[in-house]
């Protein structure tokens, strides 16, 4: 029994020390970002690398959400007569909720892991402490560029992913389904508010990139530098990611809606 509570003790002890060390890592990272605007060409790069390669699979799977969204609208509404107010319901669950929260567990399963196994590779063939070596600060460097390009691109990605979702809505409900496209379309901008609606599920995104990318990064550069390190990493990120999203979800929509 007393070994147990040594155990369990020990463990949670570890992981205030680790929160403590992310907490003291995040404030560097943020000191860092200063530095991007004398070399705006590595935060570009980044974007490319974590935005852009991420918007293929972010787009389709929007589409495919936005599909799927209008059909089960469209057979639960027409019980009540109401299968016009299917535009309605796919936008205000896109913007406000699967937008932000898809695309940031696809942002994480994708561009987080991949971050995190870029950076833990580096640390493990030392190349982060080549850079010291050589006066270069890794966090100017290395992780103060994925971290703004991954606050920058999330919610730009959950907006597209959201665009691309209403029109997956519209090809299913109107083009299919033969709903009036004015009704559609009408009844959506009625009861979309740019403010509270869209620009909360903005907000999310901002919020869900912020810690997305902390989560990343920080897992890469306190990784044991072995390929098993650098993997179990990679598994934490998505891990950890996933919950923070979820759990900052919940927490956010509690306060906006």
């Amino acid at each position: 029994m007393i070994d147990f509570l040594q155990r369990f003790g020990r463990g949670w002890i570890n992981k205030v020390e680790r929160l403590g060390r992310a907490t003291v890592f995040l404030v560097h990272m943020l000191g860092a970002l200063f530095s991007l605007l004398k070399r705006p060409s590595l935060l570009v790069k980044q974007l490319h690398a974590n935005g852009v390669m991420t918007l293929s699979i972010v787009l389709v799977s929007g589409l495919f959400v936005g599909m799927v969204l209008a059909l089960q609208a469209y057979n639960t509404l027409i019980d009540f007569g109401q299968e016009n107010r299917v535009g309605t319901l796919v936008a205000l669950t896109l913007v406000r909720e699967l937008g932000p929260v898809v695309t940031g567990l696809l942002f994480a399963g994708r561009a987080g892991s991949a971050m995190t196994a870029e950076i833990g590779l580096m640390k493990a063939t030392e190349q982060l402490s080549g850079l010291e070596m050589m006066a270069v600060d890794p966090y100017k460097r290395v992780f103060a560029p994925r971290f703004l390009a991954g606050f920058i691109a999330l919610p730009m990605l959950a907006a597209m992913f959201s665009a691309v979702g209403v029109m997956g809505g519209h090809l299913v409900g109107v083009e299919v389904l033969g709903i009036d496209a004015s009704a559609f379309w009408s009844q959506m901008q009625s009861a979309t508010s740019f403010t509270s609606d869209v620009g909360n599920g903005l907000i999310k995104g901002l919020v869900f990139g912020f810690v997305v990318s902390w989560i990343a990064i920080f897992e890469g550069a306190d990784c044991i530098p072995t390929s098993e390190g650098v993997s179990s990493a990679t598994t934490r990120t998505v891990v950890y990611s996933s919950l923070a999203i979820l759990g900052l979800d919940f927490l956010l929509t509690a306060v906006m809606f």
